[in-house]
């Protein structure tokens, strides 16, 4: 159930922190990392401050200070909702990165910090997102439930419709219900075009299991391919937007428009660094424009990277396969290691340092 995964994740960035909900929910992670730091200076108790460093930080994936930062403003503030849903995301995260969401301890603490986060304050939309997708992804074992999660996308549809919707789209393609999703994506995009994330999350479940199940392949890819163009203009400047189109134009069999698509966006996004690494993920997967993804990929490495499912790793672990299909192994298998230093469980990473032997 690691599918919703990045969704969950991504729940972090929707506004909550007032003092910072607009570069919150824009992506601008490290904006908000500097902004919160010179605000603790100013004032080490600041409870609002230390739970917008703990999202930013779960965001650029550093869990463990994340959940730091969360339970500091826990201990300031014991009342204060976005403390508990930033506590709950860093352990769930945690546990996400370790490929451990069944691990007992971390897992129950973490949906207990959720539940902690929709009683303290019921209107936060952004907590049952997180609850919803905790409970859909979690085994029985640990409280989650389809029922649970379908019960905090109706609450989500009081306060946020169009990620209410959302939301109930995404628990049913989870559990193999294309045509029953389908109707809740579409009352997402009617709600929100604009949206990277509503845009996004129904780009990615075009290309799922269920949706190959119900379409079949040659369907699936029609319908990716034309959601894609439909979809380009209303996200433009918006690089999380951007790069899913990209992707549903690569994973349609449109490499070249995968790319294309990118280089044209580049200029105009709000964090550039998120479309250089997918556009190393595109020369990586296709084996287009080698030179210049590889250019990207160091480019990305060499400067801050504003979050993104992959990160610094996936950024490593792109550059050593284009590295490799270059011929150039050496260099392909240091960069593989360098990924499995900053994740060591890095599938990808272990499987090209096997592919490229001894």
């Amino acid at each position: 159930m690691l599918h919703l995964a990045p969704a969950l994740i991504f729940a972090l960035v929707q506004p909550q922190v007032p003092a910072f909900r607009t570069d919150l929910e824009a992506g601008h992670y490290l904006k908000v990392l500097a902004e919160a730091d010179q605000r603790l200076r100013q004032d080490p108790g600041d409870a609002l401050a230390w739970a917008a460093k703990s999202q930013a930080l779960s965001s650029l994936q550093r869990f463990g200070e994340a959940q730091g930062a969360a339970d500091r403003a826990v201990s300031l503030n014991p009342r204060l909702a976005d403390a508990f849903l930033a506590r709950g995301l860093a352990r769930i995260g945690a546990a996400i990165k370790e490929r451990d969401l069944g691990s007992l301890r971390p897992a129950i603490a973490g949906m207990d910090d959720l539940r902690a986060a929709t009683e303290a304050d019921p209107t936060l939309a952004p907590a049952w997102t997180s609850l919803g997708l905790a409970y859909e992804m979690a085994p029985g074992l640990l409280g989650g439930s389809t029922r649970k999660a379908l019960q905090c996308a109706d609450r989500l549809k009081a306060l946020a419709p169009a990620r209410g919707n959302l939301l109930q789209a995404m628990i049913l393609v989870e559990e193999d219900r294309w045509r029953e999703a389908e109707p809740w994506f579409a009352r997402a995009l009617a709600l929100a075009p604009q949206d990277p994330e509503v845009v996004g999350q129904w780009l990615d479940a075009l290309d799922s299991r269920p949706a190959k199940k119900a379409l079949g392949e040659a369907g699936k890819n029609a319908r990716l391919l034309a959601e894609a163009q439909r979809l380009l203009p209303g996200v433009r400047s918006r690089a999380q937007g951007v790069a899913a189109v990209s992707d549903a134009y690569l994973h349609g069999g449109r490499p070249e428009t995968a790319w294309q698509v990118l280089q044209e966006a580049l200029p105009q996004v709000d964090v550039p660094s998120l479309l250089r690494l997918q556009l190393g993920k595109v020369a990586a997967a296709s084996g287009l424009h080698r030179a210049d993804g590889l250019a990207a990929l160091d480019q990305v490495l060499r400067e801050p990277l504003e979050g993104g499912s992959s990160g610094y790793p996936g950024a490593w672990w792109r550059k050593g396969q284009i590295l490799r299909d270059l011929g150039r192994k050496d260099e392909a298998r240091h960069a593989a290691q360098e990924a499995m230093k900053l994740d060591p469980k890095h599938r990808g990473a272990r499987e090209l340092v096997e592919s490229l032997g001894n």
